[in-house]
């Protein structure tokens, strides 16, 4: 049949020719097919890299402070704990800037309105938050001042030593405090801690009552509450409104705050969503000043993956044992020798446990703890006992656990400490 087709194979064409495209145009095809790839590979590294280097940008690096604690290198504690990492958080009640300023006149200084001491052992199993009461009576250091003059030692309250020298003066008094030494530290402000709080679409928390609390900008109905950035940071910084207005239980709720923001940070609603976890990288990095050490995305990638798998029952909240200073009921002091162990469990990179407090609980005391293999740097004097009764922040109960020697081998069984807080698992609502 002439010029029906028919019988031809493979779709040949009626006069001979072939239904594929003609060699040279297919390869034109495949070559703008190629480049395509090519240039969504490159943007893509491209997009990559501006975030890497948006957030890597938005860390502030604390020089001055890295400056002040080399000079006092040799006054300040050894690191006992191989592996173990102590980070101080601070959070600064600095009223500069537009995200501060609705707090009170900006007048060039600043208190550290919050300091948490995180200890995170050496197998990353755990880890501790240590709250320091801002009205602790300590003995402060001779600081740097920002104006370059220094203060004189002096016996004060723990926040004046931020305002008189800021993270390296809080650091160097903590370590006189607690003979740790610190690794690094990380300061956030106001206006940082709301960013992260939204970034996360919020923390929830339950309130047995309704609080009204004007000084903080606070006002909540009783009942669950999803709190965002500005809610959540007059939820933490109440004190009024909430409770017996003691700067005790405001720590307490900061702590119950805190675990509910890991337990929600940890959730895949966060670190596997981009949408959500994008902003608070952003919001973590541009808000915090930090030592050099933290100073770059990967240093603090680095301390993130080293604690991003550590369950959530095992992220444990506690206060220093403290009680009203005999000099005035308004300031603090550590309860002895019950602080004592406890600086000693975290220098030594030892366990310890945590339990809710029971009001009507009766507190057994814990064996005296051994003495350091050293004495603590910068002190010649041994920690400070006291004999005061155990508290409800103090120890409260034994656990029997195998004690190493230095070579690590079990030499007799020994009493883990225990003290009461929270941790992030029973943090939120129920």
């Amino acid at each position: 049949m002439t010029g029906s087709g028919a019988g031809i194979p493979f779709g040949a064409g009626v006069d001979g020719g072939s239904g594929r495209p003609p060699h040279g145009r297919r390869r034109r095809l495949l070559r703008w097919v190629g480049l395509g790839l090519v240039l969504l590979v490159l943007a893509g590294a491209a997009a990559g890299w501006w975030v890497y280097a948006k957030l890597d940008g938005n860390i502030t690096e604390d020089t001055s402070a890295e400056a002040e604690l080399r000079r006092y290198e040799r006054e300040r504690p050894a690191h006992f704990g191989a592996g173990a990492q102590n980070i101080l958080l601070i959070g600064s009640d600095s009223r500069s800037g537009t995200a501060n300023s609705r707090y009170g006149q900006d007048e060039g200084t600043q208190r550290s309105d919050t300091t948490i001491l995180l200890h995170l052992p050496a197998d990353r199993g755990s880890a501790t938050a240590v709250s320091i009461p801002r009205d602790l009576m300590a003995e402060v250091p001779s600081c740097l001042k920002p104006d370059g003059t220094r203060t004189g030692e002096r016996f004060a309250q723990f926040n004046w030593a931020f305002q008189w020298g800021g993270a390296a003066c809080t650091i160097r008094t903590v370590e006189r405090l607690t003979g740790i030494r610190i690794d690094h530290h990380m300061v956030v402000d106001f206006g940082g801690f709301k960013k992260m709080v939204d970034a996360v679409g919020g923390v929830e928390v339950c309130l047995e009552r309704p609080v009204v609390d004007e000084e903080a900008h606070l006002r909540l109905p009783a009942g669950r509450q999803l709190l965002r950035g500005e809610q959540a940071l007059g939820f933490v910084r109440a004190r009024y409104g909430l409770g017996d207005g003691s700067d005790t239980e405001r720590m307490e709720r900061q702590q119950q705050f805190l675990g509910s923001l890991v337990e929600k940070v940890k959730s895949n609603g966060v670190l596997l969503n981009p949408a959500r976890l994008y902003p608070l990288l952003d919001a973590a990095t541009s808000s915090v000043t930090t030592d050099p050490g933290l100073a770059s995305l990967r240093g603090l990638y680095e301390l993130v993956r080293g604690v991003r798998d550590i369950p959530t029952d095992q992220v444990k909240f506690l206060t220093v044992p403290r009680r009203p200073y005999a000099a005035d009921p308004n300031r603090d002091e550590l309860v002895e020798p019950d602080a004592a162990r406890l600086f000693q469990q975290l220098r030594m990179d030892r366990p310890l446990t945590i339990t809710s407090a029971e009001p009507d609980a009766q507190v057994r005391r814990e064996p005296d703890p051994e003495p350091d293999p050293e004495p603590r740097a910068g002190s010649s004097e041994p920690v400070r006992e006291g004999a005061g009764p155990a508290t409800a922040t103090g120890p409260a109960a034994a656990s029997p656990e195998p004690s190493p020697t230095r070579s690590g081998s079990p030499v007799g069984v020994t009493p883990v400490p225990t003290f009461t807080g929270t941790t992030a698992a029973a943090a939120g609502c129920r």
